[in-house]
């Protein structure tokens, strides 16, 4: 029984399928489902023009410039209309279109620290980002799996793996004390991106640098989109105290 539009359209709406495409030595077969071009246009309003990193950046300075503004500022309420004023250059996709699907622009291979929010760093809408977190933004198999659906299915041309300042998963894994062994596991990559007599920030910085070569040295999928020019991907440290992303 052949599948409906709006089958077609909720696929692309959900990264479930995506968990097993590391497997895959090429492109899936499903890549690129069909879309509507009006649904496809309502889901890119608020895609920057030109380059994507750059674009990034640009949003980030501005947030960067209200984070010092509420660093100097006691009152919580005072604080939160410089938060709200972030958003106020900014774009919404139109809710009923995110209900069908989704065409981000930028994919976001991040920490989990609560102090790391890629919306908020990057001043960003509902439906513009594709986001793995998890601590230390390592580059594991379902992160990878992830990034592929978000390339092959919903044509992210950008990857950007994001560190931050006093990283507590690299602190952990430059440390001695004894992890649990999930811990181990999650540190492992980590360890594998240390350089001896490195401190934490450029520990930090190579970790991200070592996270961004496991995507195409892992994946056929990304590479070969990578190679032909569909996908850039790069590293960035984000400075929590003064709130800019800087690219490694």
């Amino acid at each position: 029984m052949s599948l409906s539009r709006r089958a077609l359209l909720q696929l692309t709406g959900t990264v479930a399928g995506g968990l097993a495409l590391s497997q895959l030595p090429h492109a899936p077969t499903w890549a690129a489902k069909p879309m509507a071009a009006e649904l496809d246009r309502e889901l890119k309003v608020c895609d920057p023009p030109g380059d994507p990193l750059q674009a990034l950046l640009e949003r980030n300075r501005g947030f960067s410039k209200a984070w010092q503004a509420m660093d100097k500022e006691p009152d919580p309420e005072a604080r939160m209309r410089l938060q709200a004023g972030i958003y106020k250059s900014g774009c919404q996709i139109d809710p009923s279109a995110l209900d069908q699907g989704q065409r981000p622009w930028a994919g976001l291979l991040s920490c989990a620290d609560a102090r790391v929010a890629p919306e908020f760093i990057f001043a960003s809408g509902s439906g513009e980002l594709f986001q793995v977190r998890s601590a230390g933004n390592t580059a594991f198999d379902e992160a990878i799996a992830s990034m592929e659906y978000a390339v092959s299915v919903l044509q992210v041309p950008l990857i950007l793996v994001l560190g931050h300042s006093s990283c507590g998963a690299v602190k952990a894994a430059m440390g001695s004390d004894p992890l649990t062994p999930l811990l181990e596991e999650l540190v492992k990559p980590i360890r594998a991106s240390l350089v001896s007599g490195d401190s934490l920030t450029k520990a930090i910085a190579g970790n991200c640098r070592y996270a961004a070569g496991q995507l195409t040295a892992r994946s056929a999928v990304l590479r070969e989109a990578q190679s032909s020019g569909k996908l850039a991907i790069h590293s960035a440290t984000f400075d929590i105290a003064t709130g800019l992303v800087t690219v490694v």
